[in-house]
């Protein structure tokens, strides 16, 4: 039996990631797929490009992964990390990131694709990058966890959000270096960097 015959079958000829019947194709999970179908995921011309070209990424297409990263399948659970893990900026992908459990095998695969692919897109994006340094002067990326370091009075939201309180999953303010969002108390709200620290 052929991968391609073996991915139709698993996945019932549809996109493993987002569930479109159409324009199938074998995807290699690197950065070691042997070419078998248990390194391979069978998906559409949207997501593979999507994947291979990240500045192309459409936040709102991903948001399929909420139903398609509960599945069984290492390749596919390691396909789904590695995008969330990219939309990281985006509230809703990083909780579900918080929710996906990967066993250490499938894990250490999933980071070490991640790792290939962030540094690619960094060289891509490097220039005219704005900084963001929590209160101890370390780089906060999408996605980190931080923990405020004082008392913050929410305008508009009547609540305090307390000292200590971690904020999991921030996005970054891409023009301003001394904002990050967070959702505290179940609301998304604006933090300045200098009242974080970044977690461990």
């Amino acid at each position: 039996m052929s991968t391609e015959t073996a991915l139709q079958a698993r996945g019932d000829s549809k996109c493993e990631l987002c569930g479109e019947a159409e324009g199938l194709s074998v995807y290699e999970v690197p950065p070691d797929s042997d070419g078998g179908a248990e390194a391979c995921v069978l998906i559409c011309g949207t997501c593979r490009e999507q994947i291979e070209t990240p500045e192309k990424i459409d936040g709102n297409h991903w948001r399929c992964l909420s139903d398609s990263m509960w599945t069984p399948v290492p390749a596919v659970q390691v396909m789904a990390w590695r995008m969330l893990k990219r939309l990281g900026n985006e509230y809703w992908a990083a909780d579900l990131l918080d929710m996906l459990y990967l066993d250490d095998e499938t894990q250490a695969w999933a980071e070490v694709g991640a790792e290939t692919g962030a540094e690619d897109a960094a060289e891509a994006g490097n220039e005219g990058t704005v900084k963001h340094l929590d209160s101890n002067g370390a780089v906060l990326e999408a996605g980190d966890t931080v923990t405020l370091i004082k008392d913050l009075n929410v305008k508009g939201a009547g609540f305090t959000a307390k000292r200590g309180t971690a904020v999991r999953g921030i996005s970054l303010v891409h023009d301003n270096a001394a904002q990050i969002e967070g959702r505290v108390n179940g609301q998304q709200i604006v933090i300045l960097t200098e009242f974080v620290r970044k977690s461990n």
